[in-house]
């Protein structure tokens, strides 16, 4: 699969180093991060070590908004295991900028990632998961036609804490017949 394209309004390509600064400059806030389990980043040298550790091995891209170039976000597939759908699958992750909420560029992006997905990489089933409170992220899943699947209480990194974890997906199948 091509791992840069575009959307309308967005520009999807593998995170560089060079994006430390930018990946700081949205995660160092308070309010990106501990809905979906991880602590806002403390320095530009700890969103470099997310960039090569997180993001290059796996298919996160940098969302860059293409009228300003502005990085604002990631979205890709963040994961490899499977959650217990039954079907080899990714997960997707996502994250964006505070000041970028609400404008529809997470759901946009990621629906962008899912046609991909399944028109040139032979998935068979794509996941995310959500932790109790966190309606946003709920709310693109959604928008992108995952549904409910299954809840489980998980120890999340961030606090050491147990949430309850809800995961949805969207099958090759599913999604095959929504677009007929």
């Amino acid at each position: 699969m091509n791992l840069q394209f575009e959307t309308r309004r967005l520009l999807l390509r593998p995170f560089t180093e060079k994006d430390a600064p930018a990946v700081y400059a949205y995660a160092s806030h308070p309010e990106v991060g501990p809905p979906a389990g991880w602590k806002p980043h403390g320095s530009v040298e700890e969103s470099l070590e997310v960039i090569r550790t997180i993001f290059q091995p796996s298919d996160a891209l940098a969302v860059i908004l293409k009228d300003s170039g502005r990085l604002v976000g990631s979205a890709g597939f963040v994961d490899r295991h499977e959650p217990g759908l039954g079907l080899p699958s990714e997960e997707i992750g996502y994250s964006l900028a505070r000041d970028c909420w609400g404008q529809g560029l997470i759901p946009e992006a990621v629906a962008a990632i899912i046609r991909r997905a399944f028109a040139e990489g032979g998935y068979a089933a794509l996941w995310a998961a959500y932790y109790d409170g966190n309606v946003k992220s709920r709310r693109v899943m959604e928008k992108c036609g995952m549904t409910y699947r299954f809840t489980r209480t998980e120890t999340v990194p961030l606090d050491n804490q147990e949430r309850q974890a809800h995961y949805y997906a969207l099958t090759r199948a599913e999604y095959l017949e929504k677009r007929a």
